[in-house]
């Protein structure tokens, strides 16, 4: 019997990484995962693929099914949680973990760009909790998680570090944003058992992405599976309201992650 038997777990973003990694945990405690992105098959840039997540957790013997689709558009996200509805019923956990993420500083970023950045990063999670809430305010019952960045942290200085002249700004943005959404979401629909809290890593996480921007080679590396097992803890319990960062969550916690890693 796992904590999570009979929930249905929608995680976005679950080709690689950190979403992948999500999934599969989740689905190891008993959650039925529609794991969501951009493409079935691999991307020539990066190894992983939607297919090949949803494959692994089928092999480890869960329930699994893909779901394709582009967060950035508004028919898409609708369809998104129609396809889950239909695979498995109601959206029990919603993980919002994808991004797509361009780095540039202030003067030279497009408006194009920062537009897409807010569209999926702001606005989707916006919207994909917006489809979910009612049928988790009508069961009683549901769990929104949404994956967050140190970046939303406000720089420290003058002087400050010359980490920020990395083009962090409209990333650091929209990381923001997500987190302070998530509190409202916790205020909002605590009396209807709904719970909302944010999840980053402590330390940069080593995934396909985060190498396109050279960040693995820059900063302290963090285990995926950290950041999985403190998103089981947070969308299996009561805890809500938390801007988290994983490895201080499972110390707080005196959780130890398990070995679920694709």
């Amino acid at each position: 019997m796992g904590t999570l038997d009979g929930k249905v777990a929608l995680v976005t973003g679950a080709s690689r990484g950190i979403g992948a990694t999500v999934a599969l945990r989740l689905a190891s405690e008993g959650a039925r995962v529609a794991a969501m992105a951009r493409t079935l098959e691999p991307d020539p840039r990066y190894s992983g693929s939607l297919r090949e997540t949803v494959e692994g957790i089928r092999a480890a013997g869960h329930e699994a099914v893909a779901v394709r689709g582009d967060l950035s558009s508004v028919d898409d996200r609708r369809r998104i949680v129609a396809e889950t509805v239909e695979a498995f019923g109601p959206v029990d956990i919603l993980v919002n973990n994808a991004a797509v993420t361009f780095l540039a500083p202030v003067e030279e970023f497009s408006e194009k760009r920062f537009r897409l950045m807010i569209e999926v990063q702001v606005w989707a999670p916006f919207e994909l909790t917006q489809l979910v809430l009612p049928g988790m305010r009508a069961r009683g019952a549901g769990w929104l998680l949404n994956i967050s960045s140190r970046a939303a942290q406000h720089p420290e200085g003058p002087p400050f570090d010359a980490v920020y002249e990395r083009g962090f700004s409209a990333y650091g943005l929209c990381k923001a944003a997500l987190e302070r959404f998530t509190t409202a979401v916790a205020s909002e629909g605590y009396r209807h058992g709904i719970r909302a809290n944010a999840l980053a890593p402590l330390d940069n996480v080593a995934t396909p992405g985060a190498g396109a921007h050279d960040l693995v080679a820059d900063f302290p590396l963090e285990d995926p599976s950290v950041l999985a097992e403190a998103a089981l803890a947070l969308v299996e319990g009561d805890i809500t309201g938390r801007i988290a960062y994983s490895q201080t969550l499972l110390d707080e916690l005196g959780r130890k992650p398990a070995a679920t890693a694709l």
